[in-house]
């Protein structure tokens, strides 16, 4: 296990400078400059190169992230806040935990609400309970995020004003309420969806069918060995996509005002604020690389079976 989790951390590290490397690349593409705009001139701009060093090869570039990030140093903000401290942007302003407190509540509701509502349709299967919540979990993953957000946002914001549409820092349960919706319904549907297939393939197994010749209830069948079995599928679902519920939530929280990291990693982008880009990048690539890792652990704690040295293999 600590050799494994060596090799993983190793080539973690690999895939975070390789993304470094195309997202510079790609970001340096785009034709134009941060400091681009109607009233500056050819000096200014080529000055604002100069004092931030991006007059240099882009190699050289490239090497000077890489070298001030193993520092620590994320760099200044170029456009945005200019001359700010891209981590205190990030992790000292409250963008970052206020992405983690949406994702996090998001993926715990969709863990809660799914997973049973799988449970329940296998459990019932061919019944009108099953055909019930199969066609609310289709219905429910062909909706698009920001058209459930614009409803809800209309709906009870607007039209029956119960809930504010203006959720701003999430300093309160009601203001938390629409955004938490509108970003789990989709996972609630899709970790269900997943759930029921997984477990149905964990009933016809051969173990199930011994459980029952012994006499063991069904629902104790369902419940202490079809579930565990059928997580498997579920956990390996979960761990990239909390990562980029955190971070990739612009469009529940362009919807709602709520500053946080998706936001601000949309607004980095259409501003050419090449520091911010990279960090958000990091940030985010850094959170699927450690989810990935969690689940394999995770994987030997749900089967013993399962061994991690063969699984790289």
């Amino acid at each position: 296990m600590f050799v494994y989790v060596l090799k993983r951390i190793g080539a973690a590290v690999l895939t975070l400078l390789l993304i470094m490397s195309i997202t510079f690349f790609l970001m340096n593409a785009i034709p134009g400059s941060p400091f681009l705009t109607e009233k500056s001139t050819p000096q200014q701009i080529e000055l604002a190169n100069q004092k931030y060093g991006l007059d240099k090869p882009l190699v050289v570039q490239l090497k000077n992230y890489i070298l001030n990030y193993l520092k620590g140093d994320l760099g200044v903000s170029l456009k945005m806040q200019e001359g700010t401290d891209v981590s205190k942007l990030l992790f000292h302003q409250g963008k970052f935990e206020l992405s983690i407190k949406l994702g996090i509540s998001a993926i715990l509701l969709a863990i809660v609400i799914g997973i049973p509502l799988g449970c329940i349709a296998a459990y019932n299967r061919g019944s009108w309970i099953d055909g019930f919540l199969r066609v609310m979990t289709t219905v429910g993953v062909a909706i698009p995020t920001f058209v459930l957000a614009t409803l809800l946002l209309i709906y009870f914001g607007v039209k029956h004003p119960v809930l504010p549409t203006n959720s701003g820092s999430l300093t309160d349960f009601k203001s938390m309420i629409m955004p938490i919706i509108s970003l789990s319904f989709y996972y609630v549907c899709y970790i269900a969806k997943l759930t029921r297939t997984s477990m149905l393939d964990a009933i016809n197994q051969d173990y199930i069918r011994t459980a029952r010749a012994k006499g063991v209830k069904t629902r104790w069948i369902v419940l202490k060995h079809a579930l565990r079995n059928s997580l498997i599928p579920v956990v390996t679902y979960l761990g990239p996509v909390t990562a980029g519920i955190i971070t990739g939530s612009f469009v529940v929280e362009s919807t709602f005002q709520i500053p946080g990291l998706g936001k601000y990693f949309v607004n980095s982008i259409l501003s050419r604020d090449y520091p911010v880009i990279m960090a958000t990048t990091v940030v985010l690539a850094a959170l699927v690389i450690f989810m990935n890792l969690v689940v394999d652990i995770v994987y030997k704690m749900i089967d013993p079976r399962i061994t991690l040295t063969n699984k790289e293999g």
